[in-house]
């Protein structure tokens, strides 16, 4: 993957260098602006047919003496009130240079000028590598945070848009590893026999997996050990056939996606790490794929999870909760101060809300509050799920503790909660993301494919809650 942030800083220091103009305007205050033009640019204008409107641009003429030739002039709902995504289309279009945006500082557009450049060109026999749109920023202290935090939603989007044969449980375990190895971060991982003796539930989920996909949890510990806890939990499923209730073409066509949860659990681990934040770090991945062979998990089946509690397989579809009850007992036993877990869990989440809003359920109100407004404020809204206790019944079972999935399809991403939530330590700050990791449409800054939904959240709330 051809990543062009990996190649030059998209945000730079503003020492008064050489650098185009930009312009940001609004429908409402076009045609005041416009007055300060000549007539040719007015012209230009026109012929651009550029009103204002959100995410129009266009390309005008200096005047003599300006400078550059040329500058540009972008659409926004308000120039004095940026978001992230408000100059994305501008870093989208726009030639490679160095940009300077005039009578005032990006701000929060930082994020959306350089999640726009993001390219993924690594299949691509014919891909032409693009020059870089650098901005200049004259607030310092603004840089290397926002660099690592479009850093980290671009690496969830790398690892979510690798094809499964090349981001198997290996591949997922060598990124984590290469993080451990960046941040001194100490790595434990557990397959074979003790996987199946100590996380028996993610053993019986992976274990119909060819041999080079073989089932593992990744461990990484980071961090003084007297600081406040914080366990980060990403469900893994590499690629998700559905085992024997198997999925239709369709249903399977994206189900590299389903090791998104790992992918945000991974790139939040990160941030957390490049900061600096006086936390102990818990990093829990539980990798498998899902496949269909002679010893697959059978529906009927009963496994003893770690945790002690016997579940009933009532789906073998229904497999993500399972891996990370284990990690989220495995997670329990820390004693933390906070678990987030994210996961692609399921299709009833997006049937609520779609594919931007992951569903979050909390045991906390003040730490579902806090995520939420991280959220808001940060262009990553989730959306609170309830776990009603009154629903839990429907994970019961004859023969076991559990059952992994009803048949009644009523309210399945709170119900899936509740079924995490029977592996969590009781009393435990536990906050879980129901995300869907992918982008089915492209926006200014936001292309088609893999995506981070709720990080961005849950980096913020963690940073107000911890301090860096």
């Amino acid at each position: 993957m051809h990543d062009i942030m990996s190649d030059t800083a998209l945000i730079q220091a503003d020492r008064g260098q050489d650098a185009i103009n930009l312009h940001l305007v609004n429908e409402a205050g076009f045609a005041n602006w416009a007055k300060q033009l000549s007539d040719t640019q007015r012209a230009t204008l026109d012929a651009q047919k550029f009103t204002g409107k959100g995410y129009e641009t266009a390309i005008l003429p200096a005047k003599p003496g300006e400078g550059a030739a040329w500058f540009a002039v972008g659409g926004v709902a308000d120039p004095d009130d940026l978001s992230s995504w408000c100059m994305a289309r501008l870093a989208e279009i726009l030639p490679e240079g160095t940009y300077r945006l005039v009578g005032r500082e990006p701000g929060p557009a930082l994020h959306g000028w350089q999640t726009a450049q993001y390219k993924n060109l690594t299949y691509r026999s014919d891909a032409e590598v693009p020059g870089a749109r650098v901005l200049l920023t004259k607030d310092a202290n603004a840089i290397e945070p926002a660099l690592a935090e479009a850093e980290a939603v671009n690496m969830v989007r790398r690892l979510v848009d690798a094809p499964p044969e090349h981001m198997g449980p290996a591949a997922m375990e060598a990124e984590i590893e290469t993080l451990a190895k960046a941040h001194d971060a100490k790595l434990d991982v557990t397959r074979g026999d003790q996987l199946e003796q100590n996380y028996p539930l993610v053993h019986a989920v992976g274990r119909a997996a060819a041999r080079h996909h073989a089932p593992r949890i990744m461990h990484l510990t980071w961090g003084k050990a007297d600081n406040p806890v914080v366990a980060i939990v990403g469900k893994g499923v590499t690629f998700d056939s559905g085992g024997l209730d198997i999925k239709s073409s369709a249903g399977m066509a994206l189900m590299k996606k389903d090791m998104g949860g790992a992918a945000h659990a991974i790139a939040l681990a990160r941030l957390v790490m490049q900061h600096n934040l006086p936390v102990r770090l818990h990093l829990l991945v539980p990798s498998v794929e899902n496949a269909v062979s002679g010893n697959a998990l059978r529906p009927g089946d009963i496994v003893t999870s770690r945790k002690g509690l016997t579940v009933e397989i009532t789906n073998t579809d229904a497999e993500g909760r399972l891996i990370l009850a284990d990690a989220l007992d495995r997670a329990s036993e820390e004693s933390p101060d906070l678990i987030i877990d994210f996961a692609t869990l399921t299709g009833a989440a997006r049937v609520a809300l779609g594919p931007e809003y992951p569903a979050l359920m909390a045991r906390n109100d003040d730490t579902a509050a806090a995520l939420i407004e991280a959220g808001k404020a940060h262009d990553d809204e989730p959306w609170r799920l309830p776990l009603p206790a009154g629903y839990a019944e429907w994970l019961d079972s004859p023969l076991a503790d559990c059952i992994n999935a009803p048949k009644n399809g009523f309210a399945g991403a709170s119900v899936a909660g509740l079924f995490l939530d029977k592996f969590v330590g009781a009393d435990i700050d536990w906050a879980h993301f129901d995300t869907y990791a992918w982008r089915p449409t492209p926006k200014p800054g936001r292309p088609k494919g893999g995506e981070a939904y709720g990080l961005r959240a849950s980096w913020h709330m963690l940073r107000a809650r911890y301090g860096a």
